[in-house]
Formats: C-alpha cells, sequence, structure tokens
C-alpha cells in the first residue's frame, strides 16, 4: 500500500466514525424524541452504546494475541468492524424505538461495539506501523477525519432528514460505513517486531498514583462535555423550536469549534506545558458550559455552540496528549484503551446523568451543575504531576 492510499485509509475510517457521531451528537435525542421517549431513557439509550467503548481493552488484547484466520492481528477486526456498523444502520429504520425500546438499545450496542472493534484495531494498527517521524502526520489524518465526518455529515443528514425522511438519512450512513473497506482490503500486516511484544508485567504502571488519577480525570472531563453536548440540540428545539436540519447545522457549527480547539490545543499545549494547559481546559469547559445556561435569545446560539466546540476539542486535546506521555510502549494500545475505556465510563454516566438531571431541574440548572462539576478536577491535576514519569508513548 502506498503512502498515501494508507494517510487516505486512517482518514476515511476516522471519517466513518465521525459519520455516525455526527448523528449521536447531533439528532440522535431528537430522533427519539419522535417516539414519545423521555430524556431519561433517551439517556439511558446512550450509555448502553457507549458501552462497547468502555470493553474496549478486551477488544484491543484480542486483536493483539489473535491472529484471526491467518488473516492478521489488525485488518480482519476492523473489516468485521465496519461491516457489523453498516448492517445495523440499514436494520434501524425497522425498528420502532417506542414500542421496541429494548431492541433499539440492544442495536444502538451492537452498532457501537462494531464502531469500537474497527476503531481499536485502527489505533493498533497505526501503533504497529508507524515511524516516530511520521507518527504527527498519521495522527492529523485520524482526527482530520473524524472532525471532518462530525462537521460535514451532520449538515447533510439534517438536510436529508427534512426532505427525504430518517431512512433515507440512516441508508445514507451504512453506506458511507463502507467506503474505507477498499482500502483496508489492501493492508498486508508484516511479522510483530520484538520491542512490540505484548507484556502483562507492564500493566503495573496502573499502580501509580499519577495514572490512576489521569483516568479519573478522564472519566470526569468525559462526564461533563459529552453530559453537556448531549443537551444542546434538546434545549435549543426546548427553547426555540428548531428544525431538524438547523439541528445539523448547529451541530456543523460545534464540529468546527472542536476543530479549531483541538488544532489550538495541540500548539498551545507545547507553548503552555501540560499542566497549565489541563487547568485552562477545565476554566474554558466551566465557562462554556455554564454560559449554555443562559442562552436567552437565538443571536446567542452561535457564538456560544462555537465557544463549547473550542472548549470540547481544546479538552479533548490535552487529555489525550497527557495519555500518550503516561502510556508504556509494551501495552501501548492496551494501555491506551483501558484510560480510554475508563474516560467513556465517565461519558457514559454523564449522558444518563444529563438526561436524569433535566427531567428533574431542568436544562438551565442542569448546565449549571455540569459546570460546576469541573472544579473537580484541580486536585488531580496536583496528584497527575506531582510526580512526573511519564514515558513516550506511540501514536493513539
Amino acid at each position: 500500500m502506498s503512502k498515501s492510499s494508507r494517510y487516505a485509509m486512517f482518514a476515511l475510517l476516522y471519517f466513518a466514525q465521525g459519520a455516525i457521531l455526527s448523528y449521536f451528537t447531533a439528532l440522535n435525542s431528537l430522533y427519539l424524541l419522535r417516539f414519545d421517549l423521555t430524556m431519561s431513557q433517551i439517556g439511558l439509550v446512550g450509555a448502553i452504546g457507549l458501552i462497547p467503548f468502555v470493553l474496549k481493552i478486551f477488544l484491543g488484547m484480542l486483536s493483539d494475541r489473535v491472529n484471526l484466520a491467518g488473516w492478521g492481528y489488525r485488518k480482519p477486526y476492523i473489516v468485521i468492524g465496519l461491516l457489523v456498523q453498516s448492517a445495523c444502520l440499514l436494520i434501524v429504520p425497522q425498528i420502532n424505538p417506542g414500542s421496541q425500546y429494548g431492541l433499539y438499545a440492544l442495536l444502538a450496542f451492537v452498532l457501537m461495539l462494531g464502531m469500537a472493534l474497527y476503531d481499536t484495531c485502527t489505533d493498533g494498527y497505526a501503533l504497529d506501523t508507524t515511524p516516530l517521524e511520521e507518527q504527527g502526520t498519521i495522527q492529523g489524518f485520524m482526527v482530520g477525519g473524524r472532525a471532518l465526518g462530525v462537521v460535514a455529515i451532520s449538515a447533510i443528514l439534517g438536510v436529508l432528514v427534512e426532505v427525504w425522511g430518517w431512512p433515507t438519512a440512516f441508508y445514507s450512513l451504512a453506506v458511507l460505513s463502507l467506503i474505507p473497506l477498499p482500502l483496508v482490503l489492501q493492508i498486508r500486516e508484516k511479522p510483530r517486531k520484538a520491542e512490540q511484544q505484548f507484556s502483562w508485567g507492564a500493566f503495573r504502571a496502573f499502580t501509580k498514583v499519577s495514572v490512576i488519577s489521569l483516568a479519573v480525570l478522564g472519566a470526569l472531563y468525559s462526564l461533563i462535555i459529552n453530559g453537556a453536548n448531549q443537551l444542546v440540540n434538546p434545549f435549543l428545539q426546548n427553547q426555540f423550536g428548531i428544525t431538524y436540519a438547523a439541528a445539523g447545522f448547529v451541530t456543523t457549527v460545534w464540529g468546527i469549534g472542536v476543530v479549531l480547539g483541538s488544532l489550538a490545543g495541540g500548539r498551545l499545549t507545547d507553548r503552555w506545558g501540560q499542566q497549565p494547559s489541563v487547568i485552562r481546559a477545565m476554566f474554558l469547559s466551566l465557562g462554556a458550559i455554564l454560559l449554555l445556561a443562559f442562552t436567552s435569545a437565538a443571536w446567542m446560539v452561535w457564538p456560544l455552540v462555537i465557544l463549547f466546540g473550542l472548549a470540547y476539542g481544546f479538552y479533548e486535546t490535552v487529555y489525550f496528549a497527557l495519555s500518550m506521555s503516561k502510556t508504556d510502549p509494551r501495552i501501548a494500545a492496551s494501555m491506551f484503551s483501558i484510560l480510554m475505556a475508563v474516560a467513556n465510563i465517565g461519558t457514559g454516566i454523564g449522558l444518563a446523568l444529563s438526561g436524569t438531571l433535566v427531567d428533574s431541574i431542568g436544562f438551565g440548572l442542569t448546565f449549571m451543575v455540569l459546570a460546576g462539576l469541573n472544579l473537580l478536577a484541580i486536585p488531580l491535576v496536583g496528584l497527575i504531576f506531582g510526580r512526573r514519569q511519564a514515558v513516550s508513548a506511540p501514536l493513539s
């Protein structure tokens, strides 16, 4: 596979992931509200859909250790994940979430299991094959591909729903999921190098206070920003009666903010250092979410949504950089997957918690509570940076 094809493959795999994320961030809540589900039920579906990402560590260990049918350690799992995601999207329109709530929740779990599988193994393949001098380039293609998927598809999905209905949107996502497949099938995996051999002893890194604190910070930041993000479009629909198309464009604006926050986060973290960057990310998140609670006029939506996107992208970039610095190269994929799994536990809690809070106290107070939770990061930062024992980490 040529270098350009390889870069395109990574970008398209993450574009496919971003396309699905665009649905869950922009329209999933609105789709389920059509069937008279409560925000608590919608939050629970979101939490169930995140379970596979909590289980990513086991998917990573499976890929690390099992060469499936002689196809390789990464390629067959990526193919299976893409096919599962596409098949589930074809089935979604056949299910009524109102009368078949459990079946819809199960389908969400299986769909996200497919995504988690190819996401984990794509990271693993990047770790296996990317030399140090190309890691930044590959990361740019991967993160950029996912962000582009969210930004581009969120606007298009809203229009598709308005003009042709929900089934067309789901079928389009199913097709998009298969776009990377021709390039993935060109993968030819090479034998493992000695330094890439899996080591159980390396898991002792998780006994360090700094690593434990980092994992807790991941759960906390994910709980806050994803819990708040789930509420944006329902809040705007409740407050201003926005259409599905408008919801898609709101998420596009949010996605642009995420892209800008991610790009700025990488550069500013290098300039400021990791500890100051975490503190600033925390306060940026606090301010952006708090301001959402005071959105009282339609003109305020656009600047506040893009500000929230900036905060989201910046915080996520800072946390990923921290996680990379703490990762042991002997178990790079597994260790990073564990840190991401803990963060995803936080996301699942945040989705369920934010939905429940809205049903109990309303949108405004819920945004205030989520904003205030950012302050819990302060003691964690002290524990993370009390003793710097980070090691250089491969790409994730």
